[in-house]
């Protein structure tokens, strides 16, 4: 939907996620949002108390839209509880080679608000704890011996991956970490 023709809500959204996720949160000023939106400070201060209510409403919807598509796509491409363990690197390593690809907006945000206590970063901390607690329920349900740190390796291969691929473009390392995790989940279940 063309930022123009969106609801002002919707637009000041729509810009605030362009602008934070090529320019940082911190770096972007609420002037250019509002420009880039085609509205007033006025409007955005309407529908958001202030940046950091806006950053934390753009963030739980990129958790929510990231969430849902990943999800759905796990579902699409296993059955079982180990096979959709190994499908969470496959669709990772398909969202890592997007041409779209700019890191994780939750990580980004968290080096961004390194202060645990900080509204901005327990949203990012509370989706990698939701994306843990769905990998130690996977492994789980495929009778890993230790299904919890299995899922505690499998995050840090998953999340590190991204930050390795936001550095370097094109560098392998989503096919390093589907391997890593292969080997791991391997180990774990029987």
């Amino acid at each position: 939907m063309p930022i123009k023709t969106a609801k002002a809500r919707e637009r000041i959204l729509l810009a605030a996620k362009a602008l934070f996720s090529t320019q940082g949160i911190r770096a972007t000023g609420i002037d250019s949002i509002v420009n880039s939106a085609n509205t007033s400070k006025m409007s955005l201060y309407k529908h958001f108390s202030s940046k950091e209510a806006l950053i934390v409403t753009y963030l739980q919807a990129s958790d929510a839209e990231f969430w849902s598509w990943f999800v759905e796509q796990i579902e699409r491409k296993a059955q079982t509880p180990k096979d959709k363990l190994l499908a969470i690197f496959d669709v990772h390593a398909g969202w890592l080679a997007s041409p779209d690809f700019q890191g994780c907006p939750l990580i980004k945000a968290s080096v961004e608000f390194p202060d645990q206590s900080h509204a901005v970063h327990q949203v990012s901390a509370a989706f990698y704890r939701k994306f843990r607690s769905y990998m130690t329920g996977l492994a789980g349900q495929a009778e890993a011996r230790f299904p919890e740190r299995l899922a505690g390796q499998l995050c840090a291969l998953f999340q590190g991956a991204i930050v390795s691929e936001q550095l370097q473009r094109n560098s392998g390392v989503a096919d390093d970490a589907k391997l890593a995790a292969e080997i791991l989940i391997a180990n774990s279940i029987e």
